[in-house]
């Protein structure tokens, strides 16, 4: 495939399906993907968001994916050693939980099997979803360097996690201790922020009298929850409230229990919020947790790990916690304690994995002391040596994270995961935290050792993804060259839970920011804007849009259809669409290689004698090259995308290929070669362009294109080049396309076919107007379909003919018999309306101080042109309009 040689056996149409199976295997077999074959070349690293192996992708990890692709197969054509490394998450709830539920259908529990069976029933879950994600990347044809794969169990980054756990616990920067934490009483274990999924919930607000010990009244407190009120261990006031400072001290008895628990005074409470008194229940919620550690409240767990009451509970324990809300609430109403239920509507947390609503809930787990890891990110971000976020407004949402961080629980009641990394002495009751697995207490010599039960959070992985990957803690060939890395491209959702958790993580561990820039995408939403759900089944199956319109389409599609930062809307029409721009494509490169048979790349010359539509597409093809470049490098896809769309659609399909007819089809042998060297030039610049979006039809393209080099992946960039300006043939571009345009413009409105010849007479504004269209009369006459075509500088406007005004020329069409006279004049009277509008918008904008004061002078300048040109044109019609109507 890499014969230099045009070929034109190119079938009638394209075919995605053959195309992707075809090239993303001869990329794997060529090894184009790795990195490391230009050791001179300067780095280039994205480390892909490791996808969960929950399941199949979707049409979220497409575009996500797809932007990184772009990114990469750009910089390994700039001539970078260009790392793309891939690899996946063993998403510890999210996979234990569907490896459960698979069970649960065998009429099985992980208990049945026990640990170590269970586990590897996990391994070959992920070994299948594995392999499946594999070829969900090849289907969409990423450019990874599978050499390079991590999975974050694998040895390698479970050493990178036992090693960074070991160095915080050291620091006393990881403890264990007892908090309220996010409690799954489903799944039995505690849950990070993310997988809290908070949804709005029809509920209740229960009014509850507590009386005072000794009967001088009571204090009336609200809850959602009443079944928590069993854990009541005060009821608070602030202590400058006038109406209950004098109670504070004084006790009171909870109803049911008949408990007696403190009227406390504490400024949590908010004076003018319900009746300014809040009943305190340090177990099972977190601002009462640090208001009971205030006042050394006793902290009461009422119930058990699985959402039962306990003893603690009294009468009802035993009963499921939803039980028990309805039953004390009948008990309440009965003693006249719940004098009201009022209809509330309240944000509820629910497990995103189980469904169950999650508890808050008094545990003992391991900690992560964040202020000092947040301290020194923010103040790296604040001195401006820390990331660059992409969009800017970002970089607040992470700073308003990190400044108010809590210390985050890493320890999950889970078998899938990293198992922490600490052991007990069963004879001395000692504690010790290792690199190694232990086997002897080295307190006591005891044998006698219990390893913690609990796995780590999958995010405390996943947030040494940047450099574990890389061979951290080793200083490895790779991490030396590789790291930082340049960009990482995500989610804007997840900023908290994962970008800010690489940062901090990679500060401490390498004293480096783990990427220099974060593109942050937003989510893709279903046509109507709403969020993707199987509940709504409006999910979008990325290999359903492939199968149906092919890889390159679905890529476009959704890399251009988004600014940085914002969700983008999926339409099937928009997929269309994109598809039908691949096909313009390969029509145009089909036409183009009939016409270049026997072309090799050693007889694409562009430096011989151009005409003007050669000079013309080159310019045209060099500013794209400018724009697309810069485009890229600021993360503008949608912005690419249009530049490109506009290029090879409007530019080399609409007006090029047709122009280039005429020297193709023509007698003029030197014209017809140069003609052929720019068509293969622009094609194959065209398809390096498209490339990163749409790698698979612009290989197919470029492969029978006069080429040097096995493949356009690795085929060199283009690159701006001053010798390719050409402002003198735009000018004369512009004068011809505006000719045509006003001659198509006016037969479609007298519906006169380009089938039928009309004559033409044109009266140039000016002796350059008149050599250029001179100059290029035979275009002018083929696409504006003449029988006869006058071109003169003192040429009178005929009787009965339509006319039409440019820049540059006045244009007359003698259609006795074919026009109503009437109706041109209408037409005429609409054309000068227009115009009114066109002068009166830019003399309110040229009167507009604001506007004056702001613009720069070169934009005024342009304006003031404009309007000028308007007027001219205007008077023209005028005139026009005149003559016909005498």
């Amino acid at each position: 495939m890499s014969d230099n040689q045009a070929t034109t056996t190119m079938p009638t149409t394209y075919d995605p399906k053959a195309a992707e199976a075809k090239w993303y295997d001869y990329w794997m077999k060529g090894n184009y993907f790795q990195a490391g074959a230009k050791p001179d070349a300067k780095p280039y690293t994205i480390v892909i968001p490791p996808p969960n192996v929950t399941g199949m992708l979707h049409i979220g990890h497409a575009l996500d994916c797809t932007l990184q692709d772009i990114l990469i197969r750009t910089k390994r054509m700039q001539g970078y050693d260009a790392l793309w490394l891939p690899g996946s998450d063993h998403a510890g709830i999210a996979t234990q939980t569907k490896v459960e539920q698979k069970l649960r259908e065998e009429g099985l529990s992980r208990y049945n099997l026990g640990r170590e069976k269970f586990l590897e029933k996990v391994w070959e879950w992920k070994e299948r979803y594995a392999d499946a994600i594999h070829q969900q990347w090849a289907k969409m044809g990423f450019s990874l360097d599978y050499s390079r794969e991590r999975f974050t169990l694998d040895e390698g980054l479970s050493r990178a996690v036992r090693e960074v756990f070991v160095r915080l616990y050291e620091k006393g920067l990881i403890y264990r201790g007892k908090k309220i934490i996010n409690w799954d009483p489903a799944a039995r274990t505690a849950l990070s922020d993310i997988e809290v999924e908070h949804k709005e919930v029809n509920g209740h607000l229960y009014h509850l009298r507590y009386p005072l010990k000794d009967g001088s009244g009571y204090l009336m407190v609200a809850t959602t929850r009443p079944e928590t009120m069993l854990g009541d261990t005060a009821v608070a006031v602030h202590p400058e409230d006038e109406r209950y400072k004098h109670l504070i001290g004084k006790m009171l008895v909870l109803p049911i229990l008949g408990r007696e628990i403190p009227v406390i005074g504490d400024e949590y409470v908010e004076k003018d919020f319900g009746s300014g008194a809040v009943k305190i229940t340090p177990a099972h919620d977190p601002n009462d947790f640090e208001v009971g550690l205030r006042h050394s409240l006793p902290q009461i767990v009422v119930m058990d790990e699985g959402g039962v009451m306990n003893a603690e509970a009294g009468p009802y324990q035993g009963m499921d916690r939803t039980e028990c809300r309805k039953q004390i609430v009948a008990d309440l109403q009965a003693q006249g304690v719940c004098v009201e239920i009022e209809d509330h509507v309240h944000q509820v947390g629910h497990s995103e994995r189980s469904g169950a609503v999650v508890e808050p809930y008094l545990s003992t787990q391991w900690f992560v002391a964040m202020k000092p890891l947040a301290e020194r990110s923010v103040e790296a971000q604040r001195s401006g040596a820390g990331v660059r976020f992409v969009p800017e407004r970002f970089e607040k949402t992470y700073l308003h994270w990190m400044e108010n961080i809590r210390d985050w629980c890493i320890s999950r009641q889970l078998w899938w995961g990293h198992r922490i990394p600490a052991w007990y002495c069963e004879d001395c009751g000692e504690m010790h935290v290792a690199r190694e697995d232990l086997t002897v207490c080295s307190a006591c010599q005891s044998e006698n050792l219990r390893q913690d039960e609990d796995v780590l959070d999958t995010w405390f992985s996943s947030a040494l993804w940047p450099f574990s990957t890389l061979g951290w803690p080793d200083q490895t060939a790779d991490l030396e060259r590789y790291y930082p890395t340049s960009v990482l491209v995500t989610g804007y959702d997840i900023i908290p839970f994962w970008v800010a958790r690489m940062i901090f993580s990679g500060l401490e561990f390498t004293d480096q920011m783990p990427f220099q820039d974060t593109l942050l995408h937003g989510l893709v939403r279903d046509e109507h804007g709403r969020k993707m759900s199987k509940s709504l089944g409006n999910g979008v199956d990325p290999f359903e849009v492939i199968e149906k319109y092919g890889a390159d389409a679905m890529r476009f599609m959704l890399a251009t259809g988004i600014t940085p930062g914002q969700d983008l809307r999926f339409r099937w029409e928009k997929v269309e669409q994109a598809r039908n721009f691949a096909n313009k494509i390969w029509n145009a490169s089909r036409f183009a290689l009939m016409n270049l048979e026997g072309v090799k790349a050693a007889d694409v010359d562009i430096s011989v004698e151009l005409g003007t539509a050669d000079r013309w597409i080159l310019h045209r093809l060099n500013e794209t090259v400018r724009d697309v470049t810069r485009l890229i490098d600021i993360y503008e896809f949608g912005e690419t995308g249009r530049v490109l769309y506009n290029f090879i659609w409007d530019d080399l399909c609409d007006w090029y290929i047709e122009f280039a007819k005429l020297n193709l089809y023509g007698q003029n042998a030197a014209a017809k070669k140069a003609t052929q060297s720019v068509l293969a030039y622009v094609l194959d610049r065209t398809q390096r362009l498209i490339h990163p979006f749409m790698p698979f039809i612009s290989e197919e393209i470029w492969q029978h294109l006069p080429h040097e080099g096995e493949t356009i992946t690795l085929a060199a960039w283009p690159v701006y080049d001053t010798a390719l300006e050409a402002p003198d043939a735009v000018s004369e571009m512009e004068l011809l396309m505006d000719a045509i345009r006003a001659v198509r413009n006016v037969r479609a409105e007298v519906n006169v076919p380009m089938s039928k010849k009309i004559e033409l007479l044109i009266k140039p504004a000016n002796e350059a107007a008149a050599a250029i269209l001179s100059r290029n009369e035979e275009f002018v006459s083929r696409f504006c379909g003449t029988s006869k075509l006058e071109i003169n500088l003192s040429a009178a406007a005929p009787d009965k003919a339509m006319s039409a005004v440019i820049t540059g020329a006045e244009l007359y069409f003698p259609l006795a018999g074919l026009i109503d006279i009437a109706q041109e004049i209408t037409r005429l009277e609409k054309e000068i309306a227009n115009l009114d509008k066109e002068v009166e918008r830019v003399e309110k904008k040229l009167a507009n101080e604001g506007f004056v004061a702001k613009a720069p002078a070169k934009v005024i300048e342009e304006e003031r042109a404009k309007m000028a040109d308007y007027a001219d044109k205007r008077d023209k019609v005028k005139a026009r309009l005149a003559e016909l109507r005498n």
